[in-house]
């Protein structure tokens, strides 16, 4: 009996001293936080136009090549109006071109002092006044090309829809997001460490990084950036420490971490916003 208590004690007593040596071993080569997120380049779409929306060729959780047309808004009234706009530009262009002959033909005789200075002066008026009003019709036409093809809204790079908020039969207004868009090129990591913890930190030092939702995968990534101020520093309220019940809280400075060695796969897994664990090399 003697002998399996002692048995066990020292199994206890080496599975302790494991424990405690794997604890220091964590201690002094890494430093370590699960108050971290995966991040990527993400954004709202919102249309530059106005117009009630004739198709919707996305779902959320899509992958799209850049480029490719997300949404389209009736293009009636932009064409029309990019008719309208080339038909006067067409009229004037012929009178521009007759003034501006005008114009040259008359500015030669008034080097030769064929013509008085009211004759020239009149030409030359009617020449810069049509000029402007094409140069204005023309902007006209370009606006209303820019306005037309702003009728598709398209995919800026490859990526993912997140979110989509647009249906058929819907007013599309400009500034109101209809898709939310996650770019497909890289994903990083936003951790945010202890004060007390920074120094121990370098940029360039090798991450190991574990994400909550992938169970049995380690991702490798590197230390990009420090900030260069707390995470409280930018809130909308930030804290005043100058009021009188100052207590002493530990802050947290926020770290980027480029992920490396990422596969297609891999980032179709990393969702923006998923939880990590991460361990920043010390040596």
């Amino acid at each position: 009996m003697n002998n399996k208590k002692k048995n066990i004690l020292t199994i206890v007593g080496a599975l302790a001293i494991m424990a405690v040596t794997y604890l220091l071993y964590e201690h002094f080569a890494y430093v370590k936080t699960d108050n971290a997120q995966i991040l990527g380049h993400s954004l709202m779409l919102t249309p530059k136009i106005s117009g009630y929306i004739t198709q919707v060729n996305v779902s959320e959780g899509q992958k799209v090549e850049k480029g490719s047309t997300l949404i389209e808004i009736d293009p009636r009234d932009y064409e029309n109006f990019l008719k309208q706009a080339k038909g006067e530009l067409a009229s004037i262009e012929a009178r521009r071109r007759d003034a501006e002959k005008n114009y040259r033909r008359l500015l030669d005789l008034y080097a030769k002092s064929a013509v008085s200075q009211q004759q020239f002066d009149t030409s030359s008026a009617q020449y810069n006044d049509i000029k402007a009003k094409y140069d204005a019709i023309a902007s006209q036409v370009s606006q209303a090309e820019l306005n037309l093809s702003n009728t598709k809204i398209l995919a800026p790079s490859e990526g993912f829809i997140a979110k989509k908020s647009a249906e058929v039969g819907q007013l599309a207004t400009p500034g109101i997001p209809l898709i939310g868009f996650v770019d497909a090129g890289e994903r990083w990591v936003i951790a945010n460490f202890k004060e007390t913890e920074i120094s121990s930190i370098k940029i360039n030092a090798k991450v190991d990084i574990e994400v909550d939702a992938i169970l049995g995968k380690a991702y490798q990534g590197i230390v990009e950036s420090i900030s260069s101020a707390t995470g409280a520093t930018f809130t909308l309220l930030p804290p005043d420490n100058a009021t009188g019940n100052f207590t002493k809280v530990v802050q947290r400075i926020p770290v980027k971490i480029k992920l490396v060695n990422l596969t297609p796969e891999d980032i179709t897994k990393l969702q923006t916003g998923l939880s990590a664990l991460v361990k920043v090399h010390k040596h």
